[in-house]
């Protein structure tokens, strides 16, 4: 059938394993929200955020019920959220997130991508003064003054807004703390949420060249591939 087509395969290869991928860390998530605040989205706000997530991901509303009913069950292990900082190549920091049901495992695992690719474990909390924690929430530009729902949104803790030209949507960024004031705040107002989460921002970026760089992603990518890992954040620019 030609390169063409193998090409053609490879990409929605590719697109079917990161869906796959984003369908389980969605999961991931509504275990522990589930876990920690119940089933019901209208009196637990961290899973109403997460199926809104999960709603943007284009995520089918019967795996989001399964997922709920899941949790639930006795039979369902606990994810623990552990977080481990490490540098990269080339002086490159990274935090990766996980929800695991087997630390050894995990930690085992991203050990062995790190020595095999030029980076090292470090300890916990040696790069908190690099990252910030923020509230990230993400709304349809059609309409909205950004200028009044920035005044507004300072009172409930947020930072700043700016303007996804990509997507269309104005991305609030707010205090860790003020997770739960912001989405209140925007679901009376009755904004559509199409996204909802905790990002790490980076206070710096370090600048690389065009190698250095693909050393960079070569291993991030190996790490993002693990499936206890939730996310990697990292301050390459």
């Amino acid at each position: 059938m030609g390169r063409a087509f193998e090409y053609r395969k490879a990409r929605k290869m590719k697109r079917w394993g990161q869906m796959a991928k984003t369908f389980t860390r969605i999961g991931k998530d509504i275990v522990i929200a589930v876990k920690s605040g119940g089933p019901d989205p209208d009196t637990n706000g961290r899973l109403r955020a997460i199926i809104q997530n999960a709603k943007a991901a284009n995520m089918p509303k019967e795996n989001v019920e399964r997922a709920i009913k899941k949790a639930t069950s006795k039979d369902q292990e606990d994810y623990k959220e552990i977080v481990y900082e490490a540098y990269a190549p080339h002086g490159v920091a990274l935090v990766i997130e996980t929800a695991t049901d087997n630390h050894n495992r995990t930690v085992a695992n991203i050990r062995s991508y790190l020595n095999k690719l030029g980076g090292s474990l470090g300890t916990q909390g040696m790069l908190d003064f690099m990252f910030d924690r923020k509230s990230v929430f993400r709304i349809p530009a059609d309409g909205v003054d950004m200028e009044e729902l920035e005044l507004d949104i300072i009172d409930y803790g947020g930072d700043e807004l700016e303007l996804d030209e990509d997507t269309n949507q104005i991305v609030i960024y707010g205090e860790f703390t003020a997770f739960g004031a912001i989405q209140k705040y925007l679901e009376e107002k009755g904004f559509e949420i199409k996204g909802a989460e905790f990002e790490r921002i980076a206070n710096d970026y370090k600048e690389l060249s065009d190698d250095e760089a693909a050393d960079v992603e070569k291993l991030i990518e190996r790490i993002e591939e693990d499936d206890d890992v939730q996310t990697v954040y990292h301050n390459m620019k």
